[in-house]
């Protein structure tokens, strides 16, 4: 599980069949004390996630696929909840 910060949506006129239902959004990936590394990916948005807000992400395949709710899919990122708060104590 990572943290990200969503920056933006993601339009494509043509995708791959198990994505034209799903709403795609870029996201930043964040260090635990929300410092951005540098990276980025594109994440299926399973919970209405909108630009700015705090993400937990996965970046494993059979979690992703399981969210979606399919098997044997190209899916490797989804956001999997909006982060209210984070406590490092």
């Amino acid at each position: 599980m990572l943290i990200g910060k969503v920056t933006g949506n993601i339009a494509a006129t043509i995708k791959h069949p198990v994505y034209k239902s799903q709403r795609l959004l870029n996201v930043a990936i964040l260090t635990p004390e929300l410092q951005p590394t540098g990276e980025a990916v594109v994440a299926i948005d399973s919970v209405d996630a909108g630009v700015g807000d705090l993400v937990l992400i996965t970046q494993e395949g059979r979690s992703a696929m399981a969210v979606v709710g399919q098997t044997e899919v190209p899916v490797r990122t989804v956001i999997v909840a909006i982060i209210d708060h984070i406590d490092l104590a």
